[in-house]
C-alpha cells in the first residue's frame, strides 16, 4: 500500500512537469497541496522534491498556482524536517512576498506559514520590520479571519518593542494615500 502512495504522488509530480495545460497544472498542484496535509506523506513529498516545486511556484504569475503552492507549504512546514528544509532553501522571502497577494487564501497561508516557520534562529527574518508593519495593517482589516490571524502573529511572535517600532514607522508613511493621477 505504501509503495502505491509513492507511485501515485510520483505520477502527480510527473503530470505537473509534462503537461502544458494550465488547468491541469492547477489541479495537480491542488492535489499535491492536499496530500501535504497528511504527515504520512511528508517523506514521500520530500523524496519527490515537492517542497522545491511549491517554493518555485510562489513566484509564478498565475495566482491559482501561487495559492495552492502556498497552501502546500503551509501544510508542510509544521514538520520539523520540512521547516528546516524551507528555511535552508531561503523560503521565507518568497513566503513574505505572498503577503502582498490579492488572493485571501494565499495571504492566510503565508501568515500561518510564517508563524510555523518562526524559530529562535529564523525569528529575525519572519518578524522583520516590514512583516510586522504588514501584520499591523492586516490586524485592522475588515476581514475577521485575517485581522484575527494578524493579531495572533503580533501577540505571539513579535516583541512589544517590535510592534511599537512598526506602529511609529507606520505613522510617518504614506501607506494608503493614493498616488496622483496623470
Amino acid at each position: 500500500m505504501e509503495l502505491g502512495r509513492l507511485e501515485y504522488l510520483q505520477a502527480l509530480v510527473t503530470e505537473f512537469q509534462v503537461t502544458d495545460s494550465t488547468e491541469a497544472k492547477e489541479q495537480v498542484l491542488a492535489n499535491l497541496a492536499n496530500f501535504a496535509y497528511d504527515p504520512s506523506n511528508y517523506e514521500y513529498l520530500r523524496q519527490l522534491q515537492v517542497l522545491d516545486l511549491f517554493l518555485d511556484m510562489l513566484t509564478e504569475d498565475n495566482e491559482t498556482l501561487v495559492e495552492f503552492a502556498m497552501g502546500g507549504l503551509c501544510n508542510l512546514c509544521l514538520d520539523k524536517t520540512n521547516k528546516e528544509y524551507i528555511l535552508e532553501a531561503s523560503g521565507v522571502e518568497p513566503i513574505i512576498s505572498c503577503l502582498s497577494s490579492s488572493n485571501e487564501e494565499t495571504v492566510m497561508s503565508a501568515v500561518t506559514a510564517l508563524m510555523f516557520l518562526t524559530t529562535p534562529r529564523s525569528r529575525a527574518q519572519t518578524t522583520a520590520l516590514p512583516v510586522v508593519e504588514c501584520m499591523l495593517r492586516f490586524s485592522l482589516s475588515a476581514n475577521t479571519r485575517l485581522s484575527n490571524l494578524a493579531a495572533i502573529f503580533l501577540q505571539d511572535y513579535c516583541s512589544p518593542p517590535q510592534v511599537e517600532e512598526a506602529r511609529n514607522l507606520s505613522k510617518h508613511t504614506a501607506v494608503g494615500i493614493p498616488l496622483p493621477k496623470d
